[in-house]
């Protein structure tokens, strides 16, 4: 699970430089970039919350 825990902050980490690079250039961010930040945060903290659950 921890790998698992891994690849999600490493694709929401991704994607939060590819909305930087976005601003960086001028470009505003669609609101469907922060609902997909929203996203792959609950995702990660679901993730997170069963790994802790299930290592009890």
């Amino acid at each position: 699970m921890p790998i698992v825990l891994a690849v999600v902050g490493f694709l929401m980490l991704a994607y939060a430089v590819g909305l930087l690079v976005m601003v960086r250039r001028g470009r505003k961010i669609p609101p469907v970039g922060y609902l997909g930040l929203v996203g792959l945060n609950g995702v990660l903290i679901a993730a997170l919350l069963a790994w802790m659950v299930a290592r009890r």
